[in-house]
């Protein structure tokens, strides 16, 4: 890795972008290695949680590298990179619609442009009390189009989200939390706490039971209700095949913690 660290203990991932030198945004070449770590992490079915994150403690990612992307445009045609950016979106994350594993934002500063696209492409996200969200990109030019002009409306309040989306102003965490866009705030030197109870609450889940809620309430917002109440989506189907199906009722009757196994059969 030379522009993420991926590391894999415990059924976590523990992803982080380590580019702190330009607060964390992310070139093409960082982009495709994040996609290689994501992949890797869908496929790996040990990893039953990922926690994202960037390094330092400034910032979370400030998005696109602009710095980077201005020097590219200024070379001739010919001399370009021959690499093309992840049809998985930005950071490898922002268009993959079917990963159903749960993932924490750890942000620990800026979230900004793909930066707070990225965080919104998570599950949960647990923030510093000094970090800052903001879609940024009509202030160069530019639109949040990694999805985040689709995603904040559907995540919070349209007018709030509107108002920051047509100014690039940024919000604080505390603001990020009122409107529903941030799940914990808590001072810096306790982020990592914070994050260790989702991540503990989340793994005293069966995982099954995990990506199917994941999956049935995310393709069931594409739904009409009656429709999407009569749909057994895959995850839910593989759930109901599944070893821990019978074990996690089995342990209630019990009184005693269910040892989860995270197949199907």
């Amino acid at each position: 890795m030379e522009f993420c660290s991926y590391e894999k203990k415990d059924r976590v991932a523990y992803i982080t972008i380590t580019r702190p030198e330009v607060m964390n945004s992310l070139h093409v070449y960082a982009n495709l290695e994040l996609h290689e770590v994501w992949e890797d992490f869908a496929n790996d079915d040990d990893l039953w949680v990922a926690v994202f994150t960037g390094e330092g403690g400034r910032a979370f990612s400030a998005g696109n590298d602009l710095k980077f992307t201005a020097e590219m445009s200024r070379l001739p045609a010919s001399e370009r990179p021959a690499v093309r950016w992840p049809g998985t979106g930005f950071g490898g994350l922002t268009s993959r619609f079917n990963l159903y594993k749960p993932i924490i934002a750890r942000v620990n500063g800026y979230a900004l442009g793909g930066g707070f696209e990225m965080a919104l492409a998570c599950d949960i996200v647990v923030a510093a009390e000094h970090a800052r969200f903001g879609l940024t990109e009509p202030k160069v030019g530019l639109i949040a189009g990694a999805n985040g002009v689709h995603r904040l409306p559907r995540q919070g309040p349209l007018k709030a989200v509107m108002g920051h989306m047509l100014t690039g102003r940024h919000m604080t965490a505390q603001r990020a939390y009122e409107l529903g866009l941030v799940n914990e705030v808590v001072p810096l030197e306790e982020l990592d706490e914070a994050v260790g109870r989702w991540v503990t609450d989340i793994l005293s889940c069966a995982p099954l039971s995990v990506r199917s809620t994941k999956e049935t309430a995310m393709r069931g917002l594409e739904m009409a209700l009656p429709d999407a109440s009569q749909t057994v989506f895959t995850w839910e189907s593989r759930r109901r095949q599944s070893p821990d199906s019978v074990e996690g009722p089995r342990a209630f009757a019990e009184k005693r913690d269910p040892d989860w196994k995270g197949t199907w059969t």
